[in-house]
């Protein structure tokens, strides 16, 4: 038989040197001309563990391309060269040429076009083959290699060229084939953005729940039944990893070809044809990092499959607790720093480049992109965080969710009932609670990034007044508002702060037994203190105590003085902020907010000064409190996560702050760290907070107490397991 291969690289040279040493007349054609002059000059090796051969040919580059092509022609060009290759077909076939498609993805139809879907036939071939220069080519195993009518016919043609073609068997579910061979293409696309090879990367456990997501998003949109191959079966995802991992080990070819194309010969891969076309948002992630490797933005490393991982979580684990606002594909990043590869969600109201600043609240979510980074950002990102996905809030971060936005839930549930995950950083507590990211952004005015992670069981870090830069961010009380972390450690917090600081934040405890933590008994006999928090809390302090940590008692009064400042300050400064937005347009806000920002237009200015007198007078004496001690301890909110945030003028509202606002009032760095659970599964923090400015020896001495607990943690008791236990799963 006669055959021209359109494309001799890995596949069409394959093919055609194994047709060409049975006896057929074979031409190759390859827009490559060393590849080609090489063919010509010395014939086509086939090397590798399956055979090892040379083939001698004609070969010609696509201008020489004779005129008239008859036989059998084989496409096997990359599917974006596919309509180049179908112009070059079209009008050149004398009639009965069948024309034979080689190439991955769903291409027939560019080339049905071209050459009459009459004349087309369609393989599948899972051969694991690699260009390796001019002339040569690995074969690195035998997979299955399949040849069908698009109409699922068996036809003569099909009978003939399936006995031409190696290894090939004739099928009426070719299309299946197909489908099939795009849901393992994905997760080879997927793993191709790393430099771990194709079964390393199907094989690591961290990776197990992306794979298998991406394969479920090709194979939902799939017209036909897929049909397995090779120890991928469709119906068996979970099984099918396994055995992928172990058809890979046996072949020679380590690396997929699009891994090849970005990190060898630096080309551009397949995705537009391959992963653009289809539906879901994994494989647009997918695509969005390749692309960005393509473009010279990203190299093919690890980090980038953990940030494809960290998507999978979030559609997975974040969608579902209305934790997410939207998802930041391929953000650009340093090529290294501390942060490398750090995925890192942003509470949305804080400014990230071509993303609007949604700041919880309809209107602004669908109004114009911020044009740049807010410094804090540019922070992150030149420390190599990927600043990934930006997060829910409570409007405006002033105490209630809009009507219209669902807010965002816990991760931990107890008896199926569904807890807030506080305000106003509760979409980014929620995330971290959930694992799907070690870390967040979050803003804290009276307690916003405190109280979510107490509520959350995560560690929430709220650094001295002004550490962290908050321009682009938007304000609500200047004198009291703060940027903040949502971490899964304290280690975490340190090492982001050291990155966007520049200040050493080293959190490698010194002997325990150094620390004095002053412990606020008021605040533990306030009887506001849900009593089930009150005695974990005591409990927690005489584990430190047993772990070797100094415990005194403080008077918290003067904090109680502190608080009493707070209100007069956010609602003046909150007017001052929105009260022109409220005037002109009320419709702006939902309901909630609006109640509370046209209250704050009722306060006078003049009580903010005089708050700010006594806010005066109170920091000596706030400062005092630390006078022989590391640290101050306290219960870091007065209950449990309740069923929804309670609004600012509510009993429960009016009193959910009580030990986190006076912190915001003094500017003194504040932690809370997880510490137990309640009898119902539900997470208590405690809080810890230390003098302006020692925001680094706060961590050290957080860190020291988040050791003793861990230590010291009765392992009989019931503990919540965040991000397990998740809405709808």
């Amino acid at each position: 038989m006669q055959f021209t291969v359109i494309g001799a690289g890995a596949i069409g040279g394959t093919v055609g040197a194994h047709l060409r040493r049975a006896g057929h007349d074979v031409l190759f054609c390859d827009a490559d001309r060393d590849h080609v002059a090489a063919i010509n000059d010395s014939g086509l090796h086939i090397t590798g563990p399956v055979e090892d051969f040379t083939v001698h040919a004609p070969a010609v580059t696509p201008e020489d391309l004779p005129e008239r092509l008859s036989g059998v022609v084989l496409v096997s060009v990359k599917t974006h060269h596919t309509a180049s290759a179908a112009a070059q077909l079209r009008g050149r076939l004398d009639p009965g040429t069948t024309v034979v498609s080689l190439q991955n993805g769903l291409t027939y139809d560019v080339l049905g076009d071209a050459v009459g879907k009459e004349n087309l036939v369609v393989c599948f071939v899972n051969f694991g083959a690699d260009y390796l220069a001019p002339g040569l080519i690995i074969q690195g195993n035998v997979g299955t290699f399949r040849i069908g009518e698009l109409d699922g016919r068996s036809t003569e043609r099909l009978a003939l060229i399936a006995e031409a073609l190696p290894y090939a068997q004739p099928t009426d579910t070719i299309l299946g084939y197909l489908w099939a061979k795009e849901a393992y293409g994905a997760m080879l696309f997927a793993g191709a953005v790393s430099d771990l090879s194709i079964a390393d990367s199907l094989e690591r456990p961290e990776y197990r729940a992306l794979m298998l997501a991406v394969a479920r998003e090709v194979l939902a949109q799939a017209p036909v039944s897929p049909v397995g191959f090779d120890g991928f079966e469709p119906d068996d995802l979970e099984g099918s990893l396994q055995r992928l991992v172990a058809f890979n080990r046996g072949s020679a070819k380590s690396h997929s070809g699009i891994y090849r194309d970005l990190a060898v010969r630096h080309r551009p891969t397949e995705v537009a044809e391959q992963i653009d076309v289809l539906a879901g948002p994994l494989t647009h992630h997918v695509g969005a990092l390749i692309r960005a490797i393509e473009r010279g933005e990203r190299v093919c490393e690890v980090a980038n499959l953990d940030l494809l991982a960290a998507y999978e979580r979030l559609y997975r684990l974040g969608v579902p607790l209305n934790a997410v606002v939207a998802a930041l594909p391929a953000p650009p990043r340093a090529s290294d720093g501390p942060l490398h590869g750090m995925s890192i969600a942003v509470k949305d109201i804080i400014d990230v480049a071509g993303s609007p600043r949604g700041n919880g609240n309809p209107i602004d979510m669908a109004g114009p992109a911020a044009p740049a980074d807010a410094p804090m950002i540019t922070a992150l990102r030149a420390a190599g965080a990927d600043v990934f996905a930006l997060t829910s809030l409570l409007e405006y971060a002033a105490g209630a969710p809009h009507p219209d936005l669902p807010e965002a839930r816990n991760p931990a549930r107890t008896a199926g009932a569904a807890r807030t995950a506080g305000g106003s950083s509760g979409g980014s507590a929620a995330l971290v609670g959930a694992g799907v990211c070690p870390a967040a952004l979050g803003t804290d005015t009276g307690g916003s990034v405190r109280i979510p992670a107490a509520y959350c069981g995560v560690v929430g870090f709220k650094p001295s007044h002004g550490v962290l830069d908050l321009t682009g961010v938007t304000p609500l009380s200047p004198t009291l508002d703060h940027l903040g972390l949502l971490t899964d450690s304290v280690a975490t917090a340190a090492t982001v702060m050291a990155a966007v600081t520049g200040e050493p934040y080293d959190v490698t405890a010194e002997p325990r037994a150094r620390y004095r933590i002053g412990v606020l008994a008021g605040q533990l006999a306030d009887p506001r203190l849900d009593p089930a928090l009150a005695a974990i809390t005591r409990d927690a302090v005489r584990r430190l105590e047993s772990a070797g940590i100094m415990v005194t008692e403080r008077d918290s009064s003067v904090l109680d003085e502190a608080a009493a400042c707070l209100e007069d300050i956010l609602l003046v400064e909150a007017w001052q902020v929105h009260g022109a937005t409220v005037q002109a347009d009320p419709e702006h806000f939902g309901a909630p907010t609006l109640r509370l920002f046209q209250a704050a237009g009722n306060v006078p200015a003049e009580r903010r000064d005089a708050a700010l007198e006594r806010r005066a007078t109170v920091l000596p004496r706030a400062a005092a409190l630390l006078d022989g001690v590391d640290a101050l301890l306290g219960p870091a909110v007065p209950y449990p996560a309740p069923a929804d945030t309670p609004t600012i003028d509510t009993p429960e509202g009016e009193i959910e702050g009580i030990f986190s606002g006076p912190y915001n009032v003094t500017g003194q760095p504040a932690v809370v760290i997880p510490c137990g659970v309640t009898a119902d599964g539900l997470p208590v923090g405690l809080q810890l907070a230390a003098g302006i400015g020692q925001d680094a020896a706060l961590l050290r001495v957080a860190a020291a107490v988040e050791t003793a607990l861990a230590d010291t943690a009765d392992p009989s008791r019931r503990r919540v397991d965040i991000g397990s236990v998740i809405a709808g799963q």
